[in-house]
């Protein structure tokens, strides 16, 4: 039996990429704005895990679904891992994101990066609690390229790769990012 579960964020574009990352598996998830209001989550947490878990639970507790919840980030080596769970935050715009972090770079020779995501998934009724980490290592590109993806997907270039993931074929972040990895590990867990 297919079990249902709210995707906890108002992210349609994280929500469609989750949905598709979870096929295969016995979980049918639902966009959590299309059955409730967005449930305000302050993301105050210090690890993505945390920031994870208390949407999860928000949204479990505000619905009484089950609910699954992502937080992640882009960590660059060379700003000391910035901008981490900062990384929605850096600007309010994505472009002005991208823009900020490359001139952060400019004077810098290695651009070793590293998408990371945490999921979380709380089942209420079952007293149930399952968390996810995922990576993918890269660096980060001197200009953006590319139209696929979101986030920073322009600027990050997968290890094993020479572009960035917005200008790869969606079937290769579909394969190796971070989300995936999480997911995975994730699915493992519960089903």
């Amino acid at each position: 039996m297919e079990a249902k579960a709210l995707f906890a964020s108002g992210n349609r574009h994280k929500f469609h990429e989750m949905h598709e990352l979870l096929r295969s598996v016995p979980l049918s998830l639902v966009f959590g704005p299309d059955v409730t209001d967005p449930v305000d989550v302050d993301e105050d947490g210090t690890t993505y895990a945390q920031n994870a878990l208390k949407k999860a639970r928000a949204w479990s507790e505000t619905t009484g679904y089950p609910s699954l919840a992502d937080d992640s980030g882009l960590e660059v080596l060379a700003l000391d891992w910035a901008p981490g769970i900062r990384s929605a935050r850096l600007a309010p715009t994505v472009e002005e994101r991208i823009s900020r972090l490359l001139q952060q770079l400019q004077n810098h020779e290695d651009r070793t990066a590293r998408f990371v995501a945490a999921l979380a998934y709380v089942e209420p009724k079952a007293g149930r609690v399952a968390l996810s980490l995922g990576y993918v290592w890269g660096e980060i590109s001197f200009s953006p390229e590319g139209s696929g993806g979101f986030g920073y997907d322009p600027v990050f270039i997968p290890r094993g790769f020479d572009k960035p993931f917005a200008a790869l074929d969606g079937t290769v972040k579909g394969e190796y990012s971070h989300r995936v990895r999480a997911c995975r590990s994730l699915a493992d867990m519960l089903f």
